[in-house]
C-alpha cells in the first residue's frame, strides 16, 4: 500500500512537470519550503486529528449569510459554546427545483460549521525528519489512539506532494486535517479563493468546510500580492465516477483557521462523512499538493486546471452539429411537449410554481423568427412574448393571487422588458414605435423589481449605454462612461470584501458574484476603450471559478443507463415523475463531463450540479479573443460543444447519462420527464445562446472578418446574449450581407462541421467550423426548396480552402483541424419568406400609444415593417373589478367592430392589414352587470 500511494505522487509530479519553473523547493524539519518570486514560504508538518465517538451527523444547512443564498456543512455539537450555526427561517418564496426542505427546513439543533469545532481535536506537530532521496519522512511522537505517519515528495518540477498514513487504534469517526500551510491576516491578502462563493476579499464568516462535490478545484487559495499558496487534494481522490455529491465525498477544503486567518486547509474524510468511520486497524491514507504559484488567483485556477486536472480544448461535436441541435430545438420549441400557454402567452413555470408561466425575452423568439426566416416563430412565439414583456410587471406571472413561490407577480403593470429589450424591439422594427424609446426613458427614470424580489434601478450605465445606442444621443454616451469610471472605481479596482454591491443585483445567481463582465465588454465594443476590456477580462475569469475543472475526465469509456434506466432526479421523483429508460450503453467520458459547465446558483448548487444553460459561453468566446487569453475559449467550447442533440432539460445530477444527448430526450409530457428538470421558459434563450455561439465562432475563427451587428438580450439571472438577424454584416470583403439560416438549409455529412449563413442578392455566403482537432473534408448538400440553383451557380472560396464544383446541390469541402472555411456561391437564389418584409421600413407615422383612463388600459399600435400592423390593448384592472370587457375599434373603411375578453387577464389583439388611422374605445362591465364605456382614442394615420 505504502508504494502503491508513493508512485501514485511520483505520476503526480510527473503531471505537473514544468508548472513550477520559477519556484525553489527545499525541506527541512520544519518542512517543506517554497520560494517564490523572492518570497519564502513554509508548509510545516503540523496536521489537526478530530474524533467523535458517534456520528456526528453531518448535513448541509443554510449558512445565514445576509444577502446570500449559500448551504454549508455542519454538525450536531453537545457544547453549546460551539454552538455557532445560526438557524435560518425560510420564506415560503424559496422553494421549487433545487431547494432542498431537508436542508432549508429541518429541525433546529446546535450545530457549527466551523471545522475545528466538529470533534475533538488533537494537533500533532513532526519532532523530526529523515531523508531519503527527494523524500522527506516527518516523525511524529507516538500515541495511544492512532498511528500516523507522513512524508512529501519535494521535487525540482511539480507541486511538492505531501501523503500521510493514518491507522486508529479506537473505533469512531475521524476526520484528519491538514493545518500547517503558511496562514495570513486579512488585511494582508491581495485575493483569496474558497469555493463556491468567496472570491476578492471576501472572507468567510467562518471556518466553513467546503465538501469536495461542491468544489470546481479541490483547493482554496490566498494571494498575497506575489504569489498564491494552496494546499490541492490529489486527482485521485476525487474520482470521475460516480458524480460527485455529499455522500461520496471523500475530503473538505477550508480557508479560515481557528485564529480568523486565511490559511488553506485540507481535511479528509469530512467529519461524519465517507469513509470517516474507521475500525481499529483500518488504514486511511491520503495525498495533496502543495501549492506555491508566482501568479494571481485566476491564473493559478487556470494552471492547476490545465496542468493537474488536464483541463484543453476537449470536445468536440461528435453526436450532432450545433447547427442540427438548432434546427431539433427549435421544432421542439413549437411543439406540445414544450407547454407553451397560449392563453397566458408564456410557457408554463410547473417545475417550481404550479399553474404560473414565465418568460425571459420576446428577443429570444424574435431573433429565431429573423434569423431562421421563420413567420410561425414569429406569430405563435415572438409576437405573443412581445405582448408579454410590455403588459406584464414581473417575468413569473400566476393567476393564483396566494402562490408566494419565488414572488410571482398577477398584474399587468408593465413594462417587464428590461430597458435594453425596449431599446432592441426599437431598434430591430425600424426605430417606427416610439412608444418603444418613451418606454425606455420611463425606465431609466424608475426602479422596478422584475424577476424574485431583486430591485433594479434604471439609471445606470449600462441603460445609459443602450440609450445611447439606440438615440444617438451624446448625453447619454457621456453618462454611461461617467457612471462606468465610477463603477471601475468603486467595484472593480477594490475587491470586494462582503457581499453588498449595491451593483449586483441580488446574490443568487453567479453574475452577482463577479463584475459587470459582460455589459463593460459591450461598453469596450462601444467605445474602444480597453480600460473596459480589462475589466471584462477579469470578471470573466473570475467567472471561470465557478465552471468545474474536476474531477479529470479519464480517457475511458463509461457504461450508463444500466439496466435501461436513466437516472431519476430526487425532485422529480418526490412529485410523482414516471421512470424513464433508455438503453445501457457505453459512452466516453469527456462526452458525459461537467467541466466548463457552472452549478445554477449559490442557492442550488448542492442540487444543481451542472446546468446546460451556458450563456456565458459566448461572450468568454469573444472576450477571449479581444484578449488572446486561450483559457476564456478553451472554457467557452467547453460549455457548448457535444453536449445534446436537442434540448437537453436543465442540469446534470444524480447519476451520468447520455439520456439528455437523445434527440427525442425533450419530446415527452411533463410527468414522463425525470431524468433533470424542464423549465420551459428556458428552450428559446437557449437557441438564441447556440446562435450567439455560432455567430461567435466564426467571428474569432474569421479574426473579425465576418461580423454582423448585434442587439443586447438581457432577460434576467444569467441569461444575457447577443440578438442577431436585424442588421446586416460583413463577410469577409463583402458588405451588407442578411445572416440567413432558415431550417434543414444544409446537410453535410460530417458532424463536426457547423456552419453560418447569410445572403445578399443571388449569393448564398457560407462559413464552416472544424469542431476537430483534425482536418475534416464533407459533402454539402443545399435543400433545393430553400435556395434555387442553375447551371451558373458557382463556388467562390474566400478563405483559400480547398471547395469541390457544384454538382446537384452539392458540394465537397475541407476545413482545416479547428478552422475555417469560408465560400461564397454565385448565382445562388434564397426564398426568403418572411425575414425581408418584417425588417423593411415603411415610413409609417403617427401616434403609437394613448392611455384610456377608465380600465386602467393602455393601447398600443405595433408596426411590424411590411409584414402588418397590430393594434393591442390592456387594462391594469383585473377581475376583481370587471366580469368582461369589449373592444370597440373601427376597421380601414370605418364600419366598427368589436372583440370581448371575459377572463382575466384582459387584453386585446386586432390584425390591421392596412396603414389608417383607427378609433378605438372600451365597454366594461362590471361585477354587478352594469356597464361602463370608455373615452375614444385614435392611433396611426
Amino acid at each position: 500500500m505504502k508504494n502503491r500511494y508513493r508512485w501514485m505522487t511520483i505520476c503526480l509530479l510527473l503531471m505537473a512537470l514544468g508548472l513550477q519553473a520559477q519556484v525553489r523547493v527545499s525541506s527541512g524539519k520544519e518542512g517543506i519550503t517554497l520560494t517564490s518570486a523572492g518570497s519564502r514560504y513554509t508548509f510545516a508538518p503540523v496536521f489537526t486529528i478530530l474524533y467523535n465517538a458517534t456520528d456526528p451527523a453531518m448535513a448541509l444547512k443554510p449558512a445565514g449569510i445576509k444577502k446570500v443564498s449559500y448551504n454549508v456543512l455542519s454538525w450536531k455539537v453537545a457544547d453549546s459554546s460551539k454552538a455557532d450555526l445560526v438557524q435560518q427561517k425560510i420564506s415560503a418564496a424559496v422553494a421549487g427545483d433545487g431547494f432542498d426542505d431537508s436542508i432549508l427546513r429541518g429541525k433546529r439543533e446546535q450545530r457549527t460549521v466551523s471545522i475545528f469545532h466538529a470533534g475533538e481535536k488533537t494537533v500533532l506537530r513532526a519532532t523530526g525528519i529523515r531523508k531519503k532521496g527527494d523524500t522527506t519522512f516527518f516523525l511524529f511522537p507516538p500515541a495511544d489512539d492512532y498511528n500516523f505517519s507522513a512524508y512529501a515528495i519535494a521535487g525540482h518540477s511539480g507541486y511538492p506532494v505531501l501523503h500521510f498514513t493514518f491507522r486508529p487504534v479506537k473505533p469512531g469517526y475521524y476526520s484528519i486535517g491538514y493545518t500547517g500551510a503558511p496562514a495570513l491576516s486579512p488585511d494582508k491578502a491581495a485575493a483569496l479563493w474558497q469555493p463556491m462563493i468567496w472570491q476578492e476579499k471576501r472572507v468567510p464568516d467562518a471556518a466553513f468546510l467546503t465538501p469536495a462535490f461542491m468544489a470546481p478545484l479541490p483547493t482554496t487559495m490566498v494571494y498575497d500580492g506575489r504569489n498564491t499558496l494552496g494546499v490541492l487534494a490529489s486527482p485521485e481522490h476525487l474520482p470521475f465516477q460516480p458524480l460527485p455529491t455529499l455522500p461520496n465525498s471523500r475530503f473538505g477544503i477550508a480557508l479560515l483557521n481557528e485564529h480568523r486567518q486565511l490559511q488553506p486547509q485540507l481535511y479528509a474524510p469530512i467529519p461524519g462523512g465517507y469513509g470517516s468511520l474507521m475500525k481499529s486497524g483500518d488504514t486511511f491514507s491520503f495525498s495533496m499538493q502543495l501549492v506555491t504559484a508566482p501568479s494571481d488567483i485566476t491564473h493559478t485556477y487556470q494552471a492547476i486546471a490545465e496542468h493537474i486536472f488536464g483541463f484543453r480544448d476537449y470536445r468536440h461535436n461528435d453526436i450532432a452539429s450545433l447547427n442540427t441541435v438548432l434546427d431539433n430545438m427549435t421544432a421542439y420549441a413549437m411543439t406540445h411537449y414544450a407547454w407553451f400557454i397560449d392563453s397566458l402567452k408564456g410557457f408554463a413555470y410547473s417545475t417550481d410554481v404550479p399553474g404560473a408561466v414565465k418568460n425571459v425575452s420576446s428577443l429570444n423568439p424574435l431573433e429565431l423568427a429573423l434569423v431562421r426566416d421563420d413567420a410561425e416563430m414569429f406569430e405563435k412565439r415572438a409576437y405573443p412574448l412581445m405582448e408579454y414583456m410590455l403588459s406584464r410587471e414581473k417575468f413569473l406571472f400566476s393567476l393564483d393571487s396566494l402562490q408566494k413561490i419565488q414572488n410571482p407577480s398577477r398584474r399587468l403593470n408593465g413594462p417587464v422588458a428590461p430597458l435594453s429589450e425596449l431599446g432592441a424591439l426599437y431598434a430591430v422594427f425600424g426605430k417606427e414605435n416610439p412608444f418603444y424609446l418613451a418606454l425606455m426613458k420611463q425606465e431609466y427614470n424608475a426602479g422596478r423589481v422584475r424577476n424574485l424580489d431583486v430591485k433594479e434601478h434604471g439609471g445606470s450605465w449600462t441603460n445609459a449605454m443602450r440609450l445611447y445606442k439606440a438615440t444617438g444621443d451624446k448625453q447619454y454616451l457621456d453618462a454611461a462612461i461617467h457612471k462606468a469610471e465610477q463603477y471601475l472605481q468603486q467595484r472593480v479596482r477594490q475587491p470586494q470584501t462582503d457581499f453588498s454591491d449595491p451593483f449586483s443585483g441580488g446574490f443568487f445567481f453567479w453574475p452577482a458574484f463577479t463584475d459587470r463582465w459582460i455589459d463593460l465588454s459591450e461598453l469596450y465594443e462601444l467605445t474602444g476603450d480597453t480600460a473596459y476590456l480589462h475589466a471584462a477580462v477579469q470578471g470573466a475569469r473570475n467567472y471561470t471559478m465557478f465552471t468545474w475543472m474536476s474531477p479529470a475526465v479519464p480517457d475511458s469509456m463509461v457504461t450508463v443507463n444500466q439496466g435501461g434506466k436513466a437516472p431519476m432526479y430526487w425532485y422529480l421523483r418526490s412529485k410523482g415523475h414516471a421512470q424513464m429508460y433508455y438503453p445501457e450503453e457505453k459512452a466516453p467520458a469527456w462526452r458525459l463531463s461537467e467541466t466548463g459547465l457552472t452549478p445554477e446558483s449559490s442557492g442550488t448548487a448542492t442540487g444543481h450540479r451542472a446546468i446546460f444553460m451556458a450563456n456565458y459561453a459566448p461572450w468568454m468566446l469573444r472576450i477571449g479573443y479581444y484578449a488572446k487569453d486561450t483559457f476564456l475559449i478553451n472554457v467557452a467550447k467547453a460549455a457548448v460543444i457535444g453536449r445534446y442533440r436537442s434540448f437537453p432539460g436543465y442540469h446534470i445530477n444524480t447519476e451520468r447519462t447520455t439520456a439528455y444527448e437523445k434527440e427525442d430526450f425533450p419530446l415527452h409530457e411533463h410527468k414522463a420527464q425525470s431524468v433533470n428538470s424542464f423549465h420551459y421558459n428556458h428552450i428559446l434563450p437557449m437557441a438564441s445562446m447556440l446562435i450567439d455561439y455560432l455567430v461567435t465562432d466564426v467571428f474569432v475563427r474569421s479574426k473579425g472578418k465576418v461580423n454582423f451587428p448585434a442587439e443586447f438580450m438581457e432577460g434576467y439571472a444569467y441569461l444575457q446574449n447577443k440578438m442577431y438577424g436585424s442588421h446586416a454584416g460583413s463577410f469577409y470583403t463583402e458588405k451588407d450581407v442578411q445572416l440567413w439560416m432558415p431550417s434543414r438549409l444544409l446537410r453535410s455529412e460530417n458532424v463536426e462541421l457547423n456552419y453560418i449563413a447569410a445572403r445578399k442578392g443571388n449569393r448564398l455566403f457560407l462559413a464552416f467550423t472544424n469542431q476537430s482537432p483534425q482536418p475534416v473534408t464533407s459533402k454539402i448538400t443545399i435543400n433545393p426548396s430553400l435556395v434555387k440553383l442553375s447551371a451558373k451557380s458557382q463556388l467562390r472560396s474566400l478563405t483559400g480552402n480547398e471547395a469541390g464544383s457544384l454538382r446537384d446541390s452539392s458540394f465537397t469541402i475541407t476545413v482545416p483541424a479547428n478552422g475555417i472555411a469560408a465560400i461564397a456561391i454565385e448565382e445562388a437564389v434564397p426564398s426568403v419568406q418572411f425575414q425581408q418584409k418584417i425588417l423593411s421600413a415603411t415610413g409609417d407615422s403617427g401616434k403609437d400609444f394613448a392611455e384610456i383612463k377608465t380600465g386602467n388600459a393602455r393601447a398600443l399600435l405595433f408596426r411590424l415593417g411590411t409584414y402588418g400592423r397590430r393594434l393591442f390593448i390592456y387594462l391594469e384592472d383585473d377581475d376583481n373589478k370587471w366580469r368582461r370587457i369589449r373592444l370597440h375599434y373601427t376597421d380601414a373603411a370605418g364600419n366598427v367592430r368589436q372583440l370581448e375578453d371575459n377572463t382575466y387577464p384582459f387584453e386585446l389583439t386586432v390584425p390591421l392589414e392596412k396603414v389608417y388611422a383607427v378609433q378605438c374605445w372600451l365597454t366594461l362591465e362590471k361585477k354587478d352587470g352594469s356597464t361602463v364605456e370608455s373615452e375614444k382614442i385614435t392611433l396611426g394615420k
